[in-house]
């Protein structure tokens, strides 16, 4: 996911002290954990799989400080094939004790028995998470698969200078945004508000999570999918009105054509996330201090509710001898400050942590002219919801692209692709053996 590639522009403007933020002393490891590592004989030791930048001087940290359960990074390229690996892995019966997990690839990795339940091992920090997030890594209600790391809340960003010159204001709600989109292009053909990217189920994702869309659940041993629910079916048909309406564009996201709008004022809004600024950074240069950012418009005026766009926690193998280790490491690499200090300076990621958030200082450099952008990041986050994946996100993300891709040439309704994803989703986990409810 773009979530991970921030770059060196967002690297530098992720700067904050979290020193401050501390509450006494971090959680204890749990007793076990503890007479665990203490009882082998030498130290304990760990394998990390992460894609995340410069890890080796985080763990660097951790290895000085607990001699006792030593932790070696294996750097992976991330995204699909990283996760297509550990699966691997984990099936040859020789995963790493630890891996840094997707949020939507976590189910698959749960329903092939990959990872561990480590819910006794995070009691204690569940709190310092938001329900949004914790409910990411968790499954129904039985257990606890890994701890958030790193997340993707989206909000809107927009051509400020650009709002300006077409005398329009910042959206609050969806309608208030499509009435613009009409307004700018009666002022300026050339120009549109935003644009639909049928290449990025990313995105979509987000849009549907903010909705309140649920798209798998599972009680007991059963699954239950329903991507073609109330509410993504709302946002499609909104997206898909507005493009057929000829308001917004329906240009792909990360292309030459995309960038080169960005950059030349010829596309005023992104509903992204808040990794943003380094893409936007590199794609749109000449944007520089013109482009702002505000909460996504709502669905309802006065609401407060966002999702989630990319992000990642750290896992525990379910076949790693050293369990109760491992999770005391994770447990220390995203919550105690001084090693989310280091995640957010030497990893340029955005921290799941709730307090983390709040201690972000200076705004990234592409930003001049809002000091404010992780106040209102952090405050976006507390009404960010997710959802509960399912184990074949990759089906449903690549249906999405064909649909979508369809919907748009031939131009029939985008609620026709979210039911062609819900089908081809169901006819997979069918085929796979799982058991559905009806």
């Amino acid at each position: 996911m773009r979530a991970h590639r921030l770059g060196a522009a967002l690297a530098v403007a992720l700067t904050a002290t979290l020193a401050s933020c501390a509450s006494g002393e971090p959680a204890e490891a749990p007793e076990a954990a503890q007479s665990q590592a203490t009882a082998a004989e030498g130290p304990v030791k760990l394998t990390y799989w992460t894609w995340a930048p410069n890890m080796d001087k985080i763990v660097e940290v951790w290895n000085k400080a607990n001699p006792d359960i030593q932790v070696t990074v294996s750097k992976q390229a991330g995204g699909d094939d990283a996760a297509a690996k550990f699966l691997t892995a984990a099936k040859a019966g020789n995963p790493p004790d630890l891996v840094q997990a997707e949020y939507q690839h976590l189910p698959s990795f749960i329903a092939a028995d990959a990872v561990a339940d480590i819910k006794a091992e995070t009691a204690a920090i569940k709190g310092e998470f938001t329900d949004g997030l914790w409910g990411l890594v968790t499954l129904g209600t039985e257990g606890v698969y890994g701890i958030p790391q790193d997340s993707g809340p989206m909000m809107l960003f927009y051509r400020e200078d650009l709002f300006g010159k077409y005398g329009i204001e910042v959206p609050k709600t969806w309608q208030e945004y499509a009435e613009a989109a009409r307004t700018v292009r009666k002022k300026d053909p050339k120009v549109y508000l935003g644009t639909f990217s049928s290449n990025d189920p990313g995105a979509f994702t987000g849009l549907a999570q903010q909705a309140g869309a649920q798209w798998w659940s599972i009680s007991g041993e059963s699954w239950k999918v329903n991507i073609a629910d109330e509410a993504t079916v709302k946002v499609a048909d909104y997206w898909g009105g507005l493009v057929k309406e000829g308001v917004i564009d329906d240009m792909p996201y990360f292309t030459p054509e995309w960038n080169k709008a960005l950059n030349d004022g010829k596309l005023l809004t992104w509903p992204s996330a808040v990794w943003a600024p380094g893409v936007l950074s590199s794609n749109a240069p000449k944007g520089k201090g013109k482009w702002a950012v505000a909460p996504l418009p709502q669905w309802n005026a006065g609401e407060n509710h966002s999702g989630f766009w990319g992000g990642s926690s750290t896992a525990v193998a379910a076949a790693s001898p050293h369990k109760a280790a491992a999770a005391r490491f994770a447990t220390w690499l995203n919550t105690d400050p001084q090693a989310i200090d280091l995640l957010v300076k030497e990893a340029a990621i955005y921290p799941a942590a709730t307090k983390a958030q709040s201690a972000l200082g200076a705004a990234p450099e592409y930003f001049p002219n809002q000091p404010d952008f992780w106040q209102q990041a952090a405050e976006v986050s507390k009404g960010a919801r997710g959802f509960t994946f399912g184990p074949n996100v990759g089906v449903a993300y690549n249906a999405f692209r064909d649909g979508f891709g369809k919907a748009l040439q031939n131009g029939t309704p985008f609620s026709d692709a979210v039911r062609g994803m819900q089908e081809a989703t169901v006819a997979d986990m069918r085929k796979a053996g799982f058991q559905l409810a009806s």
